[in-house]
């Protein structure tokens, strides 16, 4: 699917309630707590984004946290198919989440994964409350339960440097 064609984009959006340069420009300014836009404005931002998220949790299976952090949009390879976000998660820029990937949180503590810049999560993948450098590539499937250094590749469950 060519996302960046204007009628697949616009076909898209209308069918998933999600237009994806839009949902992530308002999150930015409804999580930002020194945003100068209006209350009523972030009010209005904040209803649409979840309104999106509701549908897009009941028709694929996906629950980005409200609070949780990104330098920039993430990269969306397959959409939002099946994706899980902690709401304590930090994700770096220019990350690509491929789709059924969970960054989870580790319960009682409100700890998630803090994830660098130029990562690679492949499908299926699982990230525990650890922290990922940058330009890290995460193979389908594996399951990260430790911190992972730079420039490194992880396979495997659980989760080996290789």
């Amino acid at each position: 699917m060519d996302i960046d064609n204007g009628l697949v984009n616009l076909l898209y959006t209308h069918v998933s309630k999600y237009n994806r340069k839009k949902y992530w420009v308002w999150r930015a300014e409804v999580v930002n707590p020194d945003s100068k836009k209006s209350k009523l404005k972030r009010y209005y931002w904040f209803y649409k984004i979840k309104k999106a998220d509701a549908f897009n949790n009941a028709t694929m299976g996906t629950a980005i946290g409200g609070g949780a952090q990104f330098k920039s949009p993430p990269i969306l390879r397959h959409g939002l198919n099946g994706i899980v976000i902690s709401h304590y998660a930090k994700i770096g820029r220019d990350c690509e989440l491929f789709q059924n990937v969970t960054i989870a949180q580790d319960g009682p503590n409100k700890k998630a994964a803090e994830i660098g810049d130029n990562c690679s999560i492949g499908a299926g993948a699982v990230i525990l409350a650890v922290t990922i450098g940058d330009n890290v590539k995460i193979g389908a499937n594996a399951v990260v339960t430790k911190d992972v250094p730079s420039n490194c590749t992880v396979v495997g469950n659980p989760g080996k440097i290789v």
